[in-house]
């Protein structure tokens, strides 16, 4: 049977057969209005579509698609402006830019060239990135947004030479700036910088692809003010993909400086002394800070460990957080660095006055409240006799604080909600508002907070251990600074501030507890002046200085934190100029191990500063 062939049927040929036979004896009705109206109606949705997705092309992306037609024939090259520097109180740079190379991908371009082969063996063998490294830059880019990706940074001269002679025109090479971290003894201090992210050019178009911002310290606290504005080459180029014609070029703009208070040299003697330090104890981990008590202008800022800027990448995992600024971030408990607040407290509440001597034996006992027979001991570090509120300072008396904390026989205490109230006029529930990321708050115990906490009701015992700076009370190394200064001050406490030309701000003030500070500042002068005190070693240094040294068991009592907090006059008649904090975890001999650190960095100050300024005067 012959096979019959297909016919095509063509449009006409349809419309041709619907007009014969029976369909030519169809009755003629009209159209009915509501067909008119749908037609009508359907042009007009039509149009309208139309008319959206013009203005949308044209004129809301217009300028969007109008750059990405013209990237196929022309480039822009970014121009990265140098950060600005920082600069210490006396103009002294204390960090550095240096120039650097990266290689960029043009996405675009290695697939209308056809050179992705090309690429990955370049970039293999000159950078030593492989194939699936560069796939996996190219998933995690958006594409849509961004054309270039960055392959490699800091490359060297020989490696920029070899990318420049591959002739690949997918592949450019181009000039930065980045970071040089010299000096550990700035670490937290200043911070470090990082590689823009896709966020974060997403969050600012000032931005661009290998831009470095500031991720912590200083650099990310005033990034905006040192960051600079780029600058810009616009290259036109031929469908071969060769260079014909520079259309435009702006200059980039470096950062703003960023001059500070920080006494540079103050710094980097205080880093090296305390440095030396914890590498003979065997430990790692401590703070040290000076400040200004009458401005809150900071002086020196310094944690351990410390890191190298340049390589962050390896400190992230370490057990020991080197990028943790302890100094801002940290939170301990402040041990006998406490007392002096507690002794201006007990002395403005009048319950005690500063004569009015107490019986150390070494410890105190109360009775178990369950069982007579049985009591609850706490110890003093040793036996001190009978003392009063200024050789209870100087001789870091626990017994003497137990006392006007929690009461004892007959004498009453401040008790839980006094010292509260205390610490809360000495600020120590709040932030500084220093001008640094990252600061932490510390932890006030109440007898409510303890009871939903543990289920347990706050005793005796407890608002003893926190009289002596232990227990649940914890604060940070600033607010403690703070804290000493305002009782060097006789008053006020003022924000600590790194930026030099920030206004002063008050903190709070004390002046309505002049005649209890008073008291407190001849306690802490004799823990240097006199030969019991535990600060006596600073006594040497031809300043008038007083000091609290303090050390806090911590971890279950198997470690304890050593601190010394001191402040320095010239002399009698002047007011103090520097506030100094000195704090060594895990310490092996308590404060015996911040006493000659504190000692070491006021003698270089005397030396360098005020010996100086006097010498200069004359």
């Amino acid at each position: 049977m012959p096979r019959r062939r297909k016919r095509n049927i063509d449009f006409d040929q349809v419309i041709s057969d619907s007009m014969s036979g029976s369909a030519l004896n169809l009755v003629e009705t009209l159209i009915s209005n509501r067909v008119f109206s749908g037609v009508l109606l359907g042009a007009f949705i039509i149009a309208g579509v139309f008319g959206i997705r013009s203005f949308s092309l044209a004129g809301l992306k217009g300028q969007e698609y109008l750059e990405r037609s013209r990237s196929n024939t022309h480039q822009s090259i970014p121009l990265v402006a140098p950060r600005g520097t920082i600069l210490d109180r006396y103009g002294n740079p204390i960090t550095d830019n240096k120039a650097i190379f990266s290689v960029f991908l043009h996405v675009d371009q290695m697939m209308r060239n056809e050179e992705k082969d090309s690429v990955v063996r370049a970039v293999n063998d000159i950078l030593g990135v492989d194939e699936e490294t560069i796939l996996k830059l190219v998933r995690e880019t958006n594409l849509e947004d961004i054309t270039d990706i960055i392959i490699a940074e800091d490359i060297s001269r020989e490696q920029v030479i070899a990318i420049e002679s591959s002739d690949l025109k997918s592949l450019n090479v181009e000039q930065s700036f980045k970071r040089d971290y010299k000096n550990p003894a700035f670490s937290h201090l200043v911070g470090y910088v990082g590689l823009v992210s896709g966020s974060d050019l997403r969050g600012d178009d000032q931005l661009v692809l290998n831009d470095y911002i500031g991720r912590d310290g200083l650099e990310m606290q005033y990034d905006s003010l040192l960051r600079g504005k780029n600058g810009k080459v616009t290259l036109s180029r031929s469908s071969s993909g060769e260079i014909t014609e520079i259309l435009r070029t702006k200059e980039p703009i470096q950062g703003e400086i960023l001059e500070t208070t920080i006494d540079a040299d103050l710094q980097k003697y205080f880093h090296s002394r305390m440095a030396n330090a914890l590498v003979n104890l065997g430990r790692t981990s401590g703070v040290g800070i000076i400040i200004n008590p009458a401005n809150g202008e900071i002086l020196a800022l310094i944690s351990f460990p410390e890191f190298d800027g340049n390589n962050i990448s390896d400190y992230i995992t370490s057990p020991s957080k080197p990028l943790f600024n302890r100094a801002v971030s940290g939170v301990y408990n402040p041990g006998s660095t406490i007392k002096p607040m507690h002794a201006t407290a007990a002395l403005n509440e009048g319950i005690i006055s500063p004569e009015k001597q107490i019986y150390s034996a070494g410890y105190i006992e109360l009775p178990n409240p369950y069982d007579s027979s049985l009591t609850s001991r706490f110890v003093d570090w040793k036996p001190h006799g009978w003392v009063d509120v200024y050789s209870a300072l100087a001789r870091s008396s626990n017994v003497y604080f137990y006392v006007i904390g929690g009461g004892f026989q007959d004498q009453i205490g401040l008790g839980i909600n006094r010292l509260y109230e205390y610490w809360n006029r000495f600020g120590f529930g709040e932030v500084t508002g220093i001008d640094m990321p990252g600061e932490s708050v510390g932890f006030l115990p109440t007898p409510d907070e303890k009871e939903e906490r543990t289920g347990q009701i706050w005793r005796v015992g407890d608002t003893y251990n926190v009289s002596i700076g232990q227990g649940d009370l914890s604060i940070t190394p600033l607010r403690l600074v703070s804290a000493v200064s305002a009782i060097a001050n006789g008053g006020p406490a003022y924000v600590p501030h790194i930026k030099k030309d920030i206004s002063q701000e008050t903190l709070y003030t004390l002046k309505d507890m002049e005649e209890a500070l008073s008291n407190v500042r001849r306690g802490m002068i004799d823990a240097v002046t006199k030969d019991y005190g535990t600060a006596n070693l600073l006594s040497s240094i031809p300043m008038v200085i007083g000091a609290k040294t303090g050390s806090a068991q911590v971890a279950s009592k198997t470690k304890t934190n050593a601190l010394i907090t001191a402040y320095a006059s010239r002399d009698a008649e002047t007011s103090p100029e520097i506030v100094m904090l000195v704090l060594v975890e895990d310490a092996r001999e308590g404060s015996l191990n911040t006493v000659p650190i504190a000692r070491d960095v006021l003698q270089w100050y005397y030396d360098n500063r005020v010996n100086v300024a006097e010498n200069a005067q004359e």
